[in-house]
């Protein structure tokens, strides 16, 4: 790759962290897509399983300042395509001067080799995203060929309002998250979120990286919809402290609903949400948030909205065809 004069693109260390999130700050000031990271939330990104740092990331550096960054991750299992999934940013002081452009060049190749070496055989796509305001984002994707294909919506609702009392189907029981249930509930996520789209199963490493290991996961704010000893459904939270910093805004991020297709239908995801919410309240925190996709299969937005939330923002999937070329 070239880069302009005077820019040193190396791979991410984890020695970079606290530069990356110097400039991730700087970065959400400007593109306010509401994603606020510590050092130790990036850190983390840093550890996901088959992240070769060397080769999948990259660093773009004016002097001692980092003004970029770039990163490529493929899916530990696939379904029917191989979505390498790939993000990054530029400094809003260095844009439009080619960095940006080149930025999605490197990812875009990183993107065929990681195909080429994981899932040839199956079609692959270069997934990218960004919050629908960013409008320098929106048609640098368009002029390399990246089209929009799904919609999440960001909602929100503060917890100073009542929330609504929702009991629970007799037979089920409503319970915090119990560590002895973490393999369990990742085998219900997988099999409630079969039927979403772009969503792969999440084998036990990939788990514990993105959801119950990480520092951010909050087990006390979850809970659990039981049938006996077996899982029905569950709301998995999370909160994030520089988002905290960031905002002054005491969050609950929503990260995980799912229902077992077996047990819909009967209002345990209301249910659980509901208990979430109302204990969050009592626990100090000030808002509730959660990203759904516009096009859930399982009516996710209305159960939402039912419960109080409100749009905030609107953030866009694009897919490009795995190119043979760049």
């Amino acid at each position: 790759m070239t880069w302009p004069n005077g820019i040193e693109a190396r791979p991410l260390d984890k020695s970079d962290v606290e530069a990356w999130a110097v400039l991730a700050a700087d970065v959400e000031k400007v593109d306010q897509d509401g994603v606020n990271l510590g050092v130790e939330d990036l850190a983390e990104q840093l550890e996901a399983p088959k992240l070769d740092l060397a080769r999948d990331t990259i660093g773009l550096w004016a002097g001692d300042r980092m003004i970029g960054f770039g990163m490529a991750v493929v899916s530990s299992a696939v379904v029917d395509v191989d979505r390498v999934r790939t993000e990054g940013a530029v400094h809003p002081e260095w844009r439009r001067q080619g960095l940006g452009t080149a930025l999605v060049r490197w990812l875009i190749r990183r993107a065929q080799e990681l195909h080429a070496e994981n899932h040839p055989e199956v079609p692959g796509l270069v997934g990218a995203g960004t919050i629908s305001t960013n409008a320098g984002a929106t048609t640098m994707l368009s002029g390399f060929g990246f089209e929009e294909v799904r919609y999440y919506i960001d909602m929100r609702r503060p917890l100073d309002q009542p929330v609504p009392e929702v009991p629970v189907a007799d037979g089920f029981r409503v319970m915090p998250f119990d560590r002895a249930y973490d393999d369990a509930v990742r085998q219900a996520h997988n099999e409630a979120f079969q039927d979403h789209w772009g969503s792969t199963p999440r084998d036990p490493e990939t788990w514990a990286n993105r959801t119950t290991g990480t520092r951010a996961f909050r087990g006390g704010q979850s809970y659990l919809a039981m049938d006996g000893e077996t899982i029905a459904a569950y709301v998995l939270c999370y909160e994030y402290d520089a988002n905290t910093a960031a905002t002054g805004v005491r969050e609950l991020y929503i990260g995980q609903v799912g229902t077992r297709r077996a047990y819909r239908g009967r209002g345990l995801a209301r249910a659980t949400l509901a208990k979430v919410l109302a204990e969050a309240a009592q626990a100090g925190y000030q808002r509730g948030a959660l990203g759904v996709d516009a096009d859930n299969p399982t009516g996710a937005l209305g159960l939402y909205e039912g419960l109080g939330f409100t749009t905030h923002s609107k953030y866009i999937n694009y897919s490009l065809p795995m190119p043979s070329d760049v």
